[in-house]
Protein backbone atom coordinates (compact mmCIF):
# COMPACT_ATOMS: atom_id res chain seq x y z
CA UNK A 1 0.00 0.00 0.00
CA UNK A 2 1.08 3.38 -0.95
CA UNK A 3 1.36 5.99 1.55
CA UNK A 4 0.25 8.99 0.67
CA UNK A 5 -0.94 12.08 3.58
CA UNK A 6 -3.81 13.01 2.43
CA UNK A 7 -5.92 16.15 4.37
CA UNK A 8 -9.19 14.66 5.34
CA UNK A 9 -11.16 16.68 3.07
CA UNK A 10 -8.99 15.64 0.08
CA UNK A 11 -10.00 11.38 1.57
CA UNK A 12 -13.92 12.74 1.50
CA UNK A 13 -13.40 14.22 -2.01
CA UNK A 14 -11.14 11.24 -2.95
CA UNK A 15 -13.36 8.41 -1.53
CA UNK A 16 -16.75 10.41 -2.99
CA UNK A 17 -15.11 10.04 -6.34
CA UNK A 18 -14.16 6.31 -5.67
CA UNK A 19 -17.55 5.67 -4.90
CA UNK A 20 -19.58 7.47 -7.66
CA UNK A 21 -17.26 6.29 -10.32
CA UNK A 22 -18.28 2.51 -9.00
CA UNK A 23 -21.64 2.99 -10.43
CA UNK A 24 -20.53 5.56 -13.21
CA UNK A 25 -20.38 4.68 -17.02
CA UNK A 26 -17.84 6.93 -17.70
CA UNK A 27 -15.97 10.07 -15.66
CA UNK A 28 -17.59 11.44 -12.78
CA UNK A 29 -18.61 14.85 -13.21
CA UNK A 30 -17.08 17.40 -10.50
CA UNK A 31 -20.98 18.70 -9.18
CA UNK A 32 -21.76 15.31 -8.43
CA UNK A 33 -18.59 14.99 -5.90
CA UNK A 34 -19.47 18.14 -4.63
CA UNK A 35 -22.98 17.30 -3.80
CA UNK A 36 -21.85 14.15 -1.96
CA UNK A 37 -19.21 15.58 -0.18
CA UNK A 38 -21.33 19.25 0.57
CA UNK A 39 -18.99 21.71 -0.99
CA UNK A 40 -18.76 23.99 -3.56
CA UNK A 41 -17.79 22.79 -6.95
CA UNK A 42 -14.76 25.16 -6.96
CA UNK A 43 -13.31 24.12 -3.67
CA UNK A 44 -14.07 20.15 -5.20
CA UNK A 45 -12.33 21.20 -8.77
CA UNK A 46 -9.39 22.81 -6.58
CA UNK A 47 -8.94 19.66 -4.85
CA UNK A 48 -9.13 17.37 -8.05
CA UNK A 49 -6.24 19.23 -9.11
CA UNK A 50 -4.16 19.09 -6.69
CA UNK A 51 -5.29 14.76 -6.19
CA UNK A 52 -4.33 14.68 -10.13
CA UNK A 53 -0.74 16.14 -9.21
CA UNK A 54 -0.71 13.51 -6.61
CA UNK A 55 -1.23 11.12 -9.43
CA UNK A 56 -4.32 9.95 -7.87
CA UNK A 57 -7.03 11.55 -9.85
CA UNK A 58 -7.01 12.06 -14.44
CA UNK A 59 -9.24 14.55 -15.76
CA UNK A 60 -11.28 13.83 -18.87
CA UNK A 61 -12.37 16.93 -21.11
CA UNK A 62 -15.31 17.62 -22.98
CA UNK A 63 -19.25 17.41 -22.60
CA UNK A 64 -19.29 13.74 -21.13
CA UNK A 65 -15.82 14.94 -19.26
CA UNK A 66 -15.28 14.54 -15.65
CA UNK A 67 -12.56 12.78 -13.13
CA UNK A 68 -11.78 9.37 -12.91
CA UNK A 69 -9.67 7.38 -10.19
CA UNK A 70 -6.23 6.20 -11.07
CA UNK A 71 -5.25 2.83 -9.64
CA UNK A 72 -2.47 4.71 -7.38
CA UNK A 73 -5.91 5.95 -5.77
CA UNK A 74 -7.57 2.77 -4.60
CA UNK A 75 -4.20 2.41 -3.14
CA UNK A 76 -3.67 5.26 -0.80
CA UNK A 77 -7.76 4.58 0.03
CA UNK A 78 -6.46 1.14 1.25
CA UNK A 79 -8.95 -0.35 -1.27
CA UNK A 80 -9.52 -2.82 -3.87
CA UNK A 81 -9.78 -2.10 -7.53
CA UNK A 82 -13.72 -2.73 -8.42
CA UNK A 83 -12.28 -5.48 -10.73
CA UNK A 84 -10.43 -7.50 -8.17
CA UNK A 85 -13.40 -7.75 -5.79
CA UNK A 86 -16.20 -9.91 -4.73
CA UNK A 87 -19.56 -8.80 -3.94
CA UNK A 88 -21.22 -10.04 -0.74
CA UNK A 89 -25.03 -10.26 0.61
CA UNK A 90 -25.70 -7.69 3.51
CA UNK A 91 -29.16 -7.19 4.69
CA UNK A 92 -30.07 -4.22 6.19
CA UNK A 93 -33.79 -3.23 7.48
CA UNK A 94 -35.02 -6.28 6.30
CA UNK A 95 -33.47 -5.49 2.70
CA UNK A 96 -30.62 -7.77 1.24
CA UNK A 97 -28.18 -5.43 -0.44
CA UNK A 98 -25.62 -6.32 -3.12
CA UNK A 99 -22.48 -4.82 -1.41
CA UNK A 100 -18.64 -4.63 -1.78
CA UNK A 101 -17.00 -4.96 1.09
CA UNK A 102 -13.24 -4.09 1.15
CA UNK A 103 -12.40 -6.36 4.64
CA UNK A 104 -13.88 -6.91 7.97
CA UNK A 105 -11.67 -6.45 10.92
CA UNK A 106 -12.74 -7.59 14.22
CA UNK A 107 -11.79 -5.77 17.84
CA UNK A 108 -12.06 -7.91 21.02
CA UNK A 109 -13.64 -10.98 19.81
CA UNK A 110 -11.94 -12.25 23.36
CA UNK A 111 -14.37 -10.10 25.52
CA UNK A 112 -17.68 -11.72 23.79
CA UNK A 113 -19.41 -8.18 25.51
CA UNK A 114 -17.11 -5.61 23.62
CA UNK A 115 -16.62 -7.18 20.36
CA UNK A 116 -16.87 -4.93 17.30
CA UNK A 117 -16.82 -5.21 13.48
CA UNK A 118 -15.45 -2.67 10.98
CA UNK A 119 -16.55 -3.22 7.86
CA UNK A 120 -15.13 -0.92 4.74
CA UNK A 121 -17.20 -0.86 2.17
CA UNK A 122 -16.21 0.12 -1.14
CA UNK A 123 -19.84 2.56 -1.72
CA UNK A 124 -21.37 5.05 0.15
CA UNK A 125 -22.22 4.50 3.74
CA UNK A 126 -24.74 7.35 3.76
CA UNK A 127 -27.60 5.14 3.54
CA UNK A 128 -27.39 3.55 6.94
CA UNK A 129 -27.71 5.30 10.84
CA UNK A 130 -26.16 4.26 14.50
CA UNK A 131 -28.34 1.81 15.60
CA UNK A 132 -29.83 0.10 12.53
CA UNK A 133 -29.45 -3.69 12.72
CA UNK A 134 -27.08 -5.39 9.89
CA UNK A 135 -25.56 -9.01 8.91
CA UNK A 136 -23.33 -9.38 6.55
CA UNK A 137 -22.18 -12.29 4.54
CA UNK A 138 -21.34 -14.93 3.94
CA UNK A 139 -17.77 -13.79 3.13
CA UNK A 140 -16.73 -15.46 -0.25
CA UNK A 141 -13.51 -17.08 1.13
CA UNK A 142 -14.47 -18.75 4.64
CA UNK A 143 -18.50 -18.19 4.96
CA UNK A 144 -18.39 -16.04 7.54
CA UNK A 145 -21.62 -14.08 8.87
CA UNK A 146 -21.37 -11.62 11.14
CA UNK A 147 -24.36 -9.43 12.50
CA UNK A 148 -24.79 -6.48 14.75
CA UNK A 149 -25.88 -2.99 15.59
CA UNK A 150 -24.07 0.08 13.88
CA UNK A 151 -22.66 1.48 16.81
CA UNK A 152 -20.76 4.69 14.50
CA UNK A 153 -20.40 5.28 10.76
CA UNK A 154 -17.31 6.85 9.48
CA UNK A 155 -18.53 8.21 6.07
CA UNK A 156 -14.60 9.12 5.39
CA UNK A 157 -13.56 5.85 4.70
CA UNK A 158 -16.79 4.16 4.25
CA UNK A 159 -16.48 2.34 7.26
CA UNK A 160 -19.59 0.92 9.43
CA UNK A 161 -18.45 0.16 13.11
CA UNK A 162 -20.97 -2.91 14.51
CA UNK A 163 -21.40 -4.09 18.11
CA UNK A 164 -21.29 -7.67 17.45
CA UNK A 165 -24.23 -9.69 18.51
CA UNK A 166 -23.68 -12.75 16.49
CA UNK A 167 -20.59 -14.54 14.16
CA UNK A 168 -21.29 -17.65 12.38
CA UNK A 169 -18.81 -19.33 9.85
CA UNK A 170 -19.14 -23.26 8.58
CA UNK A 171 -17.50 -25.82 10.51
CA UNK A 172 -15.49 -28.24 8.16
CA UNK A 173 -14.52 -31.75 9.36
CA UNK A 174 -10.22 -31.80 9.91
CA UNK A 175 -8.97 -33.58 7.28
Amino acid sequence: MVQIDLTSSQEQTLTALVNRHRTAEGPVKGQTVADEVDRSLGTVQNQMQSLAQLGLVDSVSGPEGGYVPTELAYDALGREPLEETESMRMAHEYERLDVTVDRISLRGVHHPEQCRAQVHLQQSVGEFDVGQAVAVGPTPQHGLVVAGEIAAIDDTSNTLILDVAQMEAPVEAPE
